[in-house]
């Protein structure tokens, strides 16, 4: 390909730093600038058609984050939740391919709000069935009736993780594979930690886990009243250093 080995050409290969499933990363000079880059070659198999979504979605967080070293994104989506629940709408299904980014402004739109409810008290019941899996809330896997906002911020850790890390952070293929991965990593949670948890509908005895160190935590609650807010994540030290006028 043409395109590609005028890209090639542009950087020197300097050593190579590291090696994953789909491709090689190099430590590299850009001819022009003199800089020092990191340079990631990824195969791309011929019977795919076009470019697989993981590439992209890799190459536009790689792009935002080149130019943003602030996380941005990640503001945003505090800040299009905050608005979200500020109106009384729980959106109920908050997944990266529910993100939409303009490459251009950078600006982040939350995308399908076919499952967003507007939300009152006391909560009706909802069919915890529906929402994703992955980025889905412990009280909604143990069959609670009544959630609230909270069930968004955890999605909003689950993609914040998955932005640093660019894997999935729980990654079940059940509900219980889901709810076991959440006990591993922040540990089994109790009456202690959880007051009502075994209470809750769908509540078993689970192997016991002690907590690990997680830098979301304040996402990761289980609690849901304790949760942190999108409104109070927006005033954590973590942005201090971002223009929050922009975008």
């Amino acid at each position: 390909m043409e395109s590609t080995k005028t890209a090639m050409e542009a950087f020197e290969k300097l050593e190579k730093v590291g090696e994953g499933t789909y491709g090689k990363v190099y430590k590299a000079r850009e001819k022009a600038t003199g800089k020092i880059v990191a340079l990631k070659k990824t195969k791309l198999h011929e019977d795919e058609e076009g470019v697989p979504p993981t590439t992209l979605r890799e190459i536009s967080i790689l792009r935002m984050l080149s130019r943003d070293p602030h996380v941005s994104l990640m503001y945003q989506l505090c800040k299009g939740v905050a608005f979200c629940h500020s109106h009384g709408i729980l959106h109920r299904d908050l997944k990266p391919h529910n993100l939409l980014m303009d490459r251009k402004t950078l600006m982040l739109k939350i995308a399908d709000l076919g499952l967003a409810r507007a939300y009152k008290v006391p909560l009706p019941k909802y069919t915890h069935e529906i929402l994703t899996l992955w980025y889905r809330a412990p009280e909604v896997l143990l069959g609670s009736t009544h959630y609230s906002t909270a069930v968004d911020m955890w999605s909003v850790g689950c993609i914040f993780a998955e932005l640093v890390t660019n894997a999935a952070i729980f990654a079940g293929d059940s509900e219980l594979q889901q709810l076991l991965h959440i006990f591993r990593l922040l540990g089994t949670p109790n009456e202690e930690i959880w007051p009502g948890v075994s209470k809750l509908k769908d509540w078993h005895e689970y192997p016991q886990w002690k907590p690990k160190p997680v830098s979301t935590a304040k996402m990761f609650e289980y609690e849901p009243s304790k949760r942190i807010s999108a409104k109070k994540a927006m005033e954590h030290p973590y942005f201090d250093d971002l223009d929050k006028n922009h975008p």
